[in-house]
């Protein structure tokens, strides 16, 4: 399903339709999804749409720009450094792709989306939640409902740290995928018990992988800064 399509092009796979066919110079483009369809017919003689993977932060609607991840606790002694493999939730982006630029058409993803307050009710985040197992290798995943991140936790502290969660700003997610996987890799700060920072990095997780474009990237969306700290906690 991933890939960039300029004509008539059928996929249906694990309960996702997504179907595109071109008329002369008019592109029309249905997507089933769990129920729910979406239909659009794009006018472009030169135009193609583009699928890939997205920052999981966008369903059902527009409600945060954080993702927490949650996961069994890890004690981490001072000064030790341990990479780690989680799922996290996909979801998928189609955009219109033409000489003129790039316009988001369409997201969608399988499974339930669950949020949390990340803090205080007063000085906290809201945070799409989602929880996995802490898997010392690559775990096998649903493509096209799950990906893989490998997490780098490194306690820089001089105290032992109690960890189980990791709140990223979905503005630095890099997402890379193939035929097999979608994935990412991001690290993990520890400068205090309490406190965290953390950041994505800009390198696929098997050499070969394809970059995602990102959703702020197409909506044109400026990043000033990049990682978040976390000050409310790591568990």
């Amino acid at each position: 399903m991933f890939g960039q399509y300029n004509d008539t092009f059928h996929c249906e796979t694990d309960g996702i339709l997504v179907e595109i066919e071109r008329i002369d110079d008019l592109l029309a483009y249905r997507r089933g999804c769990e129920g729910q369809t979406f239909e659009r017919t794009v006018v472009s003689e030169t135009g193609s749409i583009l699928i890939n993977p997205v920052e999981p932060v966008n369903l059902p609607k527009d409600i945060t720009s954080f993702l927490q991840m949650e996961f069994p606790p890890m004690f981490i002694e001072p000064g030790a450094s341990r990479s780690i493999y989680l799922k996290f939730p996909v979801e998928i982006g189609v955009f219109l792709v033409s000489e003129k630029g790039t316009e988001i058409l369409d997201v969608f993803g399988s499974g339930t989306q669950k949020y949390t307050l990340y803090g205080s009710p007063d000085g906290g985040i809201i945070a799409r939640w989602y929880h996995s197992t802490v898997y010392p290798d690559i775990p096998q995943v649903e493509r096209f409902r799950e990906g893989v991140m490998n997490l780098t936790i490194q306690n820089a502290s001089s105290e032992w740290a109690e960890v189980s969660c990791a709140v990223f700003r979905s503005a630095d997610t890099k997402i890379f995928y193939n035929d097999d996987i979608v994935a990412t890799s991001a690290t993990m700060k520890i400068v205090s018990p309490t406190i965290a920072e953390t950041d994505f990095i800009d390198a696929p997780l098997i050499p070969g992988m394809t970059r995602s474009i990102e959703l702020y990237t197409a909506r044109k969306i400026g990043v000033i800064s990049r990682g978040y700290l976390m000050e409310w906690g790591l568990s």
